[in-house]
């Protein structure tokens, strides 16, 4: 359906971060010219963008969409005993059901709040239902089964030989790679160093090679997790994940807090994507995470809200001024400017996911996985600056559109796909099931 969006303020996140004061023409899903509309264009949908800023989608780049159930079940716990005592009980609670409940609610609040695209860690079994209930919401998406082959503290059924985990994580690409016209993706998802075995994340690194496929992990999240990292190895967390071979451009490593100078200069040299949590690391306690220096030395760094059971909310424009003001504490203000959050948030989780040439960016033949966010809010004005309006002063509530692949999937808190009460009402149902068969 050709669609034109008129007279807005486009921050086209491209190479030279130009900005444009006009309109933007889609057809058949992609960008057709930006500026203005070609002579004698015929739109079907007309989206007026005066007085707002039209912009790529947001990229997040670390979620677990599995947990949106498990919204303020697990908080005031520091990473391990948050894993132990609610959040490995209720993934292994969950059925296809559930699964489907929290992915749907996932996808409604991630869409109306601007997020088009998501990278998502999901639990050792049912990925298939996730996969399926994505389809329909218009999101985009690369899911990764979780990967967990050692018992530990995590019940029975999050216990998983490293062959099956790998032979199912195959299985779920051969399924369900490059479906919904391309959306939809498979990745690995070893969930981390203490839940794998050696031989897994050998035979993920050989198979990630061989397939292409990213592999989605955690690392040096928490001290804790670092000192039994290197109880069980012998070595630093990033310096592990080296040694078995995933430290490569396809590993996209979560949080990487506690990192040591060498550790930093490794990321730097096998181009690892980290994927910086500033909500979810303040909640449970982890620390701040050395964005500028990572940057600083060409490490891509990209942003993710993490999941609803560690942040209680997958809001991008809260993770962008965390990811700014944060960094103002600890190194000084202007250390990461605005307009470099929205890039971070933007462009380079496009790249962290190998899809720079397809989205993160408004440029002529890309697809249109844009958003249209007012600027007129009593919260906004009289924001001069575009990027600065979005990383301080704008919310969830001020996106007016989002599309992807050039559709409206969400608009004004409406979405196109089904209603936003009746998906609530079916996650309530479902998680009521689910903490029954928890237990909690």
């Amino acid at each position: 359906m050709p669609t034109l969006i008129t007279n807005g303020t486009v921050l086209t996140m491209n190479d030279a971060m130009d900005v444009v004061r006009g309109d933007v023409w889609i057809d058949d899903g992609r960008i057709v010219s930006v500026g203005a509309a070609p002579a004698g264009a015929k739109a079907s949908k007309v989206i007026d963008a005066t007085d707002a800023i039209v912009l790529p989608g947001f990229v997040q780049t670390h979620i677990h969409l599995c947990q949106t159930l498990f919204r303020g079940l697990a908080d005031d716990r520091t990473l391990l005993s948050w894993l132990k005592e609610r959040v490995w009980p209720l993934e292994a609670a969950h059925d296809e059901r559930s699964l489907a409940a929290a992915a749907r609610l996932a996808a409604a609040e991630l869409l109306i709040g601007g997020t088009t695209t998501v990278l998502t860690m999901e639990t050792v079994h049912g990925t298939d239902a996730v996969f399926e209930a994505l389809g329909p919401t218009g999101i985009r998406a690369v899911v990764g089964k979780c990967m967990m082959n050692t018992r530990g503290d995590a019940p029975a059924r999050l216990f998983q030989p490293a062959k099956d985990a790998i032979d199912e994580t195959l299985a779920l690409h051969t399924r369900w790679h490059g479906a919904a016209n391309g959306r939809l993706r498979a990745a690995f998802a070893p969930r981390f160093a203490i839940s794998c075995t050696r031989d897994l994340l050998e035979a993920t690194a050989a198979a990630s090679a061989e397939r292409g496929m990213l592999v989605h992990t955690h690392a040096s999240e928490q001290r804790e997790e670092i000192d039994v990292v290197r109880a069980q190895t012998g070595r630093d967390n990033i310096e592990y994940l080296a040694d078995v071979g995933l430290a490569t451009d396809r590993l996209c490593a979560a949080h990487c807090v506690w990192l040591t100078e060498a550790e930093r200069h490794l990321l730097a040299d096998r181009h690892v994507k980290v994927l910086h949590c500033p909500g979810s690391n303040l909640k449970l306690g982890s620390g701040i995470a050395p964005v500028p220096e990572l940057r600083a030395l060409g490490v891509s760094v990209s942003i993710g809200a993490d999941g609803a059971a560690c942040n209680n909310t997958l809001d991008m424009f809260q993770e962008m001024r965390l990811t700014a003001t944060l960094q103002a504490q600890r190194l000084g203000p202007g250390v990461l400017p605005a307009r470099d959050v929205v890039w971070m948030a933007t462009r380079e989780g496009a790249r962290a996911l190998g899809l720079d040439a397809e989205i993160g960016s408004i440029a002529p033949g890309k697809r249109a996985d844009l958003i249209v966010v007012g600027t007129r809010g009593v919260h906004q004005v009289p924001g001069r600056d575009p990027y600065s309006v979005l990383v301080y002063a704008s919310r969830p509530t001020d996106v007016t559109a989002t599309l992807v692949d050039g559709q409206v999937v969400a608009e004004r808190g409406a979405l196109a796909w089904d209603d936003p009460k009746a998906i609530s009402d079916q996650a309530m149902s479902a998680a009521k099931a689910l903490i029954g068969r928890a237990g909690l």
